[in-house]
């Protein structure tokens, strides 16, 4: 029986809750989910698969389903394999039982295929999507056509893949399980993956950032994929050139790629997109740059991270800061995050001025609140703390929700103008432009002046926000270009 035709069936047995002497043999895997009414079998399905060929989903030799009757009495067992098996509720796969009683009386729960071997996962990749029904193919495709899934294989070695869909009101975690299903089927390098849905009812990114790092991801994974499901990566060896950055550099904690807005790849650019282009250039003048969009983490040091829950931007500057200080522990060590090479991605750029203030101000916003963490709040915490800072952190909020907003009222109250909400709020532009040489500080001069602008406007209103105790600022920018932009173009291009 060969590990890729195993899979793994979460069960509320609706009779009695004791196991067969069968289930009893089959050892450790098997006891340590079960919770009264609840355990976990290992399948080989025949060859007519597990469920009616008609449904579409799931109805292969490699998954399968059982049903479970819904019994508050195990409410807590089932949440534990759900979080360790990587079940996920029947709704959220599209495909209903043909049983009446099954739909009405039962909880029914869908198993993502489980690699059974002994090797645990090297890599977790760790997909965050809100309401991304439309464009999350096209991404999921670009990610499977990775070559990290052969490279791990002819090492031994597995990953994950966890999409963990917040709040979604449209079928994103419908068209997810359909894609990580067929594809769990099709690749050629299947016996080195597994993939699943973590449908989280909370929006945010903060919130599905932080139960990926500290409850989805396998505890024994070394490396940390963070992305978001609005991005095309290429090329093919993006993600084993970033594994292998961190394998060859022990001093790094974080490897990035080359984030490329989807413009550049365009020989004509309007005005609005040539400032965009601008603006990209200076960016990245800058050192030890952490995009949010995509990055590799070391587990030990993503788990000691827990992002609080009013940090409504900017996470990516939250997590440098405390990445490149080991935890504030001494000045800025840049070298913490390297670049990979032969490594991009590609995403749809703000071009709108309407769209490109509303997302201004949201990051002035989330650069207000970083700077009241790290330069206020966490460097007058003890050593101790700062040294396990998740546990401080999240203990804090448990206790104090409003915590954060209490500290952001008290920056406000000692801040005059808007646009003193923190350093170098109107001048880290013309630092950067700086740093460029003669013809592209003459080239850029203009973008610097122009975000110089939109700075004061949109510093102006975050300022506003701000003073009226709201941090939840999350405008949904009207994006269609990413999906009809063409891979191999992207590809050949980069």
């Amino acid at each position: 029986m060969r590990d890729r035709d195993k899979f793994r069936v979460c069960r509320l047995d609706h009779g009695g809750g004791n196991r067969t002497a069968a289930e009893q043999k089959s050892g450790p895997a098997i006891a340590r989910l079960f919770h009264r009414q609840l355990f976990c079998r290992t399948f080989q399905p025949g060859a007519n698969g597990v469920l009616p060929a008609k449904s579409g989903v799931l109805c292969s030799k490699s998954n399968g389903a059982a049903w479970g009757r819904a019994d508050s009495a195990v409410a807590a067992g089932l949440n534990n394999c759900v979080r360790e098996c990587g079940a996920i509720p029947w709704r959220d796969t599209g495909y209903s039982p043909t049983s009446k009683r099954r739909r009405t009386a039962y909880d029914d729960f869908v198993v993502n295929k489980e690699l059974l071997t002994s090797a645990a996962p090297l890599v977790s990749i760790g997909i965050i999507a809100w309401n991304e029904e439309q464009g999350i193919g096209a991404m999921l495709e670009s990610v499977f056509q990775q070559s990290i899934f052969a490279e791990l294989g002819k090492r031994g070695r597995r990953c994950e893949i966890i999409c963990v869909t917040n709040g979604c009101t449209d079928r994103t975690p419908e068209v997810v399980a359909e894609i990580f299903a067929r594809r769990s089927l099709e690749h050629p390098d299947a016996g080195n993956f597994s993939c699943r849905v973590m449908n989280v009812s909370e929006r945010g990114k903060i919130n599905a950032w932080n139960r990926f790092v500290h409850t989805f991801s396998a505890r024994d994974a070394k490396y940390l994929f963070l992305m978001d499901a609005d991005i095309l990566i290429h090329p093919r060896e993006t993600l084993w050139n970033m594994v292998a950055t961190l394998e060859k550099n022990t001093e790094a904690s974080i490897s990035v790629d080359l984030p490329r807005k989807d413009i550049s790849f365009k020989q004509r650019k309007t005005l609005w997109e040539r400032m965009s282009m601008g603006a990209s250039q200076m960016t990245g003048s800058a050192s030890a740059q952490l995009c949010g969009q995509l990055y590799c983490i070391r587990s030990e040091v993503a788990r000691n991270i827990y992002l609080p829950r009013d940090l409504c931007a900017c996470d990516d500057g939250f997590i440098k800061a405390l990445v490149c200080t080991d935890f504030l522990m001494h000045r800025v060590w840049p070298w913490r995050i390297v670049a990979a090479a032969g490594a991009a991605h590609t995403f749809e750029a703000y071009v709108s001025p309407a769209v490109i203030l509303k997302n201004q101000k949201r990051q002035m916003i989330g650069q207000t609140i970083v700077h009241v963490l790290v330069d206020d709040y966490l460097k007058k915490l003890p050593v101790g703390q700062r040294m396990k800072l998740a546990e401080a952190l999240s203990r804090k909020e448990q206790a104090d929700p409003n915590w954060l907003k209490q500290l952001i009222a008290e920056h406000l109250r000692r801040t005059r103008f808007c646009w003193q909400l923190y350093p170098g709020l109107l001048s880290h532009r013309f630092k950067r432009l700086r740093a460029l040489n003669w013809f592209k500080r003459i080239a850029c001069f203009p973008a610097a002046l122009a975000g110089f602008f939109m700075a004061l406007a949109s510093s102006f209103l975050a300022y506003a926000s701000l003073k009226k105790g709201a941090t939840d600022y999350w405008p949904r920018a009207e994006r269609g270009r990413l999906k009809e932009f063409e891979l191999e173009r992207a590809t050949s291009d980069a």
